[in-house]
């Protein structure tokens, strides 16, 4: 800063001297004519019109009557000398505070100043290295031309019509600063309107005065095609970001930072469109300029932090924005496109669905290892057994109608032992409880090696094979004759029989098992009992139910929990009520029942005769156009009307499929029924769910942990 100043010194000293010469000079040229003194309106009226800048005001010159005319001319030009050295120092003290601004710009930034008055091409400064020095050695050299120019012996016509042109250039400079002030300023806001953002503040009269500075070169070089002169811009001139000498910044710097986040949301929408019309080269440029611009904003929060060349970045990135914008598609395209990958979507939607489903009907019938490993090592057990020790004590109980008889249809040991022993633990009097479990030749002797093994004290219980009801054939039940025909068989195994639509649940082959009929048959397994609670083998009970068999059905066959809740069906979601047999017989609204936890009046029964009830329907529905297969469309149809509703905190359902069951709802339910395909012994079970089933289990007992079954 001092030697700027000391420049500036030596600079005025240069303009004093050049000024005493100017004085002194006619004084020579016409020799030693006295000179009068030029009164203050003169001097007044030869400085710029601060008004109107695009108006000089020339001086007039009083002269006395009885003055020579050498004398005159020497006071007119002492007159013009001294406006001109007065010109020359308001510009020198416009180009001083550019060149302290250009000291701090690159270092390899050139600069020209011209003066608009003179016709000398050789009057052209360039700033290298030594910028603000240059720029002030300029001025020397620029007033030094003026006055070589206005000096140099011309005629006063001539020095007219030079100041004559240069006011004319000056006007039309202005008014082109004019009409660039105008441009730059919508340009600002059109920038601005891309991201949605409005510029604040406004360009100072310095600012228009640097600009009518910077175009006078521009415009003397028009008019002379010899000059040519060059100037230093930095990229982001196209951006202005101050309001002259105040400093304050007409883009707020955070309107900056979203202005590239709009860009880079923009950048990535256009890149998937572009890429998937085969634009390789637009999606390219475009990964580049999102790559340049990502660079620039980094890890920025705010203006200050942003590199010195984010607009120019900004710019570029608008641009290419715009030319993927030109070749995109119209509105209609894209809403077709769109349309066409929302069907697709939904397709492989649907597909994903039912391969889904699939699946989890695969899992929910597919056994652990330990499963299969426990019938096999109790099975193996029951044989090396002593056939003196395979009986179960309390025989008389198991025909006895004044105690509490439960019946049990199950292949799976451990599932079934579950049931029983939850049912023990809680039971008041286990004494009058009596327990008659069913299953198939294959886990007979495991079930009731189990039994055996884990003696269940007072109670009684009663292991049955159902090969054992010759009763049970294809000539007494309809049933049994549909699922051994071909028919059948092909229809579960056969993947080609299948609908496309159909769910897959129903081709489960579990429904060839007649084990899941032999609810309608209890009446004829246990004939000198006259209640039985029916339970299923993925069931818990919690509390004592001696209560349920105090229960007056109304002359009902059926005890049962109704299913009319948000989470369940009524009659239309089972039957076919297309079907007029169907649609003439029963209510579509009517509302379901739950199996899983039943009580059934065996008297009732028999004097209503519900067993035939059940062949008939099942004759009717031989082709499956009724309902599909299970056993609850078929009791439903059996035991309409005959159906008595019992509490519902006597049955809790849902264990198996809903993760949002009440944890009191589950407390104070007498049974809780994992119905669905999410089984508490599966490894796709509902993990909250399976304390309650798994704490009934006894993981220490030697079958188990031979068989790696843990918690």
């Amino acid at each position: 800063m001092a030697s700027a100043a000391a420049r500036g010194r030596r600079c005025r000293g240069v303009v004093l001297l050049l000024l005493l010469a100017s004085v002194l000079a006619p004084l020579v040229l016409y020799g030693g004519s006295p000179v009068s003194p030029l009164p203050d309106s003169t001097v007044a009226r030869g400085v710029l019109d601060r008004e109107d800048e695009s108006n000089l005001v020339w001086p007039q010159v009083v002269a006395a009557s009885d003055v020579s005319l050498a004398k005159d001319l020497t006071i007119e030009r002492l007159g013009e000398h001294k406006n001109r050295v007065l010109s020359a120092t308001e510009d020198w003290q416009v180009v001083e505070a550019a060149s302290k601004n250009l000291a701090f710009e690159k270092s390899d930034a050139s600069v020209l100043m011209k003066d608009p008055g003179s016709g000398d091409a050789d009057a052209v400064i360039t700033e290298g290295n030594g910028g603000a020095q240059s720029g002030q050695d300029g001025v020397i050299r620029e007033v030094v031309s003026r006055n070589r120019d206005a000096d140099g012996f011309s005629e006063p016509g001539e020095i007219n019509r030079a100041e004559e042109r240069a006011g004319e250039m000056i006007k039309e400079i202005k008014l082109d600063a004019s009409e660039e002030g105008q441009n730059d300023e919508a340009d600002e806001t059109g920038v601005n309107n891309i991201a949605g953002m409005h510029t604040t503040g406004s360009l100072d009269s310095s600012l228009r005065k640097e600009r009518v500075t910077d175009r006078l070169p521009e415009q003397v070089t028009k008019s002379n095609p010899k000059e040519s002169y060059t100037r230093a811009s930095d990229s982001n001139s196209a951006l202005p970001t101050t309001t002259g000498s105040a400093g304050h910044s007409t883009t707020s710097p955070d309107a900056t930072i979203r202005t590239i986040k709009d860009q880079l949301i923009r950048a990535k929408t256009y890149l998937s469109l572009v890429a998937s019309r085969g634009n390789h080269g637009f999606a390219r440029e475009l990964r580049a300029r999102t790559r340049d611009i990502q660079r620039v904003l980094g890890d920025a929060t705010s203006g200050g932090q942003l590199p010195q060349n984010v607009h120019g970045k900004i710019r570029a990135m608008e641009q290419t924005l715009g030319k993927v914008k030109r070749i995109h598609d119209s509105c209609s395209g894209a809403v077709n496109r769109l349309r066409a990958t929302l069907h697709s979507t939904e397709e492989r939607i649907q597909s994903h669905k039912k391969e889904a489903n699939y699946l989890a009907q695969v899992a929910a019938k597919s056994l652990p290892k330990g499963f299969h490993c426990l019938p096999l090592r109790l099975t193996n057990e029951y044989y090396l057994t002593n056939s003196n020790n395979k009986n179960f004590p309390h025989k008389e109980k198991l025909e006895d109608p004044k105690l509490h008889h439960y019946a049990l249809f199950s292949d799976n040991v451990l599932a079934a032992a579950v049931v029983v022993n939850s049912t023990i633990v809680h039971a008041k009097k286990p004494a009058d409880h009596v327990f008659h479990i069913v299953t198939d030749r294959l886990n007979y002797a495991a079930m009731k090696m189990w039994f055996l093994a884990n003696p269940l004290g007072e109670a009684a219980i009663q292991v049955q094979n159902i090969e054992e009801f010759t009763w049970l054939n294809s000539t007494y039940s309809p049933v049994m004759k549909q699922l051994k025909s071909q028919s059948m068989i092909d229809y579960y195994f056969k993947n080609g029989h299948a609908r496309h639509d159909e769910n897959p649940k129903f081709r489960n082959p579990k429904y060839l098992s007649i084990l899941n009929h032999l609810r309608f048959y209890l009446p004829e397994i246990f004939p000198k009992l006259s209640k039985v609670l029916f339970l299923d083998d993925d069931t818990v009970v919690q509390q004592d139910l001696s209560v349920i068999w105090s229960i007056d059905l109304k002359g009902k066959v059926n005890g049962a929990v109704e299913t009319c809740g948000e989470t369940f069906h009524r009659f239309d979601k089972y039957l076919n009520f297309s079907n007029p047999l169907i649609a003439n017989n029963f209510d579509p609204h009517a509302c379901g029942w739950a199996y899983g936890m039943n009580m059934f009046d065996l008297s009732e029964w028999r004097k209503q005769k519900i067993t035939d009830v059940y062949h008939n329907w099942q004759k009717l529905n031989e082709n499956r156009l009724l309902w599909k297969l299970g056993t609850l469309p078929a009791g439903l149809v059996t035991f309409w009307n005959r159906t008595f509703p019992l509490d519902h905190s006597w049955h809790q359902l849902g264990l198996g499929y809903n993760p949002n069951i009440n944890e009191k709802d589950i407390r104070r339910a007498s049974v809780i029924h994992y119905n669905g395909n999410l089984k508490p012994w599966l490894e796709i079970g509902l993990a909250r769910y399976r304390k309650y089933w798994s704490k009934y289990v006894n993981f220490d007992q030697v079958f188990l942990r031979d068989c790696n079954i843990n918690p």
